[in-house]
């Protein structure tokens, strides 16, 4: 063969190798794109399911979200109403518990004012059996162990200053007569109208103090009226406590006094209270 004989037999085969590959990658690529296609075919399919459904669901889904954005607004308007009777409610109970307190700190005072008003009648009352018993001559006291005119007489006098509400002379006079003789029949008397006294004035502690002296003195028959006004002093200076603790003392060791009742309602009122 000759050279060129050659060279071409070598073209000739060179591209009947190409052309044969290009047709093998062809076929190839040809399946591949059936593939692909079918693929394609498979999600439109399933896209067009998706639509249908969405077209199915969707006005359901919205109006269901209506519905329920309904409800809440229902809710909360509702919601909203019962929070507003709650707090008028809760306004009602405030206004109701501060008319209650307001009405127990007035029975209180009222009681009180009772009280002082019934303890001047009662001690104005006592001032004149006393006076009325000197002048009948009746002694005060079960075993007298001095009858001084004299000090009958200031005793007197101090007591008509009581009554009279001239409490400086009548606090002079007493403090003379328990100076002067402590033993005498009227000195327990004395003792007590002196702390009577500071009472009126509203001198409550001083009065405290002079009450408790009355107890020094042995057989008076003045112990049980101080210990009564021992536990009205403490309650009208605002000392609850030991009000009500005089208050019970009274009623352990005077149960047979004539004012047994009234520490017994006192202690009542200061528990309700």
């Amino acid at each position: 063969m000759s050279y060129r004989f050659k060279y071409f037999l070598r073209f000739l085969i060179f591209t009947l190798f190409m052309c044969y590959s290009a047709f093998g990658q062809n076929k190839d690529v040809g399946r591949e794109l059936k593939r692909l296609n079918a693929k394609i075919d498979r999600v439109r399919v399933m896209v067009d399911s998706l639509e249908l459904d969405n077209q199915i669901l969707l006005p359901e889904l919205m109006s269901a979200f209506r519905q329920a954005v309904k409800s809440k607004a229902q809710q909360d308007s509702i919601t909203l109403v019962v929070l507003k009777r709650l707090n008028t409610l809760s306004n009602k109970i405030v206004n109701l518990e501060n008319q209650s307190r307001y009405m127990d700190s007035t029975a209180l005072e009222i009681f009180n004012k009772l009280v002082l008003v019934e303890n001047k009648i009662i001690t104005l009352t006592n001032s004149y059996n006393e006076m009325a018993r000197l002048k009948s001559g009746e002694p005060i006291s079960s075993e007298p162990q001095f009858n001084n005119a004299q000090y009958k007489e200031t005793y007197m006098k101090s007591l008509g200053h009581f009554q009279n509400q001239n409490f400086k002379n009548a606090i002079s006079g007493f403090k003379e007569l328990v100076k002067a003789d402590a033993t005498n029949d009227l000195a327990d008397n004395s003792q007590y109208w002196l702390a009577e006294c500071f009472y009126s004035q509203k001198d409550f502690k001083r009065a405290i103090a002079e009450f408790e002296k009355v107890f020094t003195y042995p057989g008076t028959d003045k112990d049980d009226d101080a210990q009564l006004k021992i536990g009205l002093a403490y309650q009208s200076i605002g000392n609850i406590d030991k009000a009500r603790e005089e208050f019970q003392r009274f009623i352990d060791y005077f149960p047979g006094s004539e004012y047994y009742p009234k520490a017994k309602e006192a202690i009542k009122q200061l528990s309700i209270n």
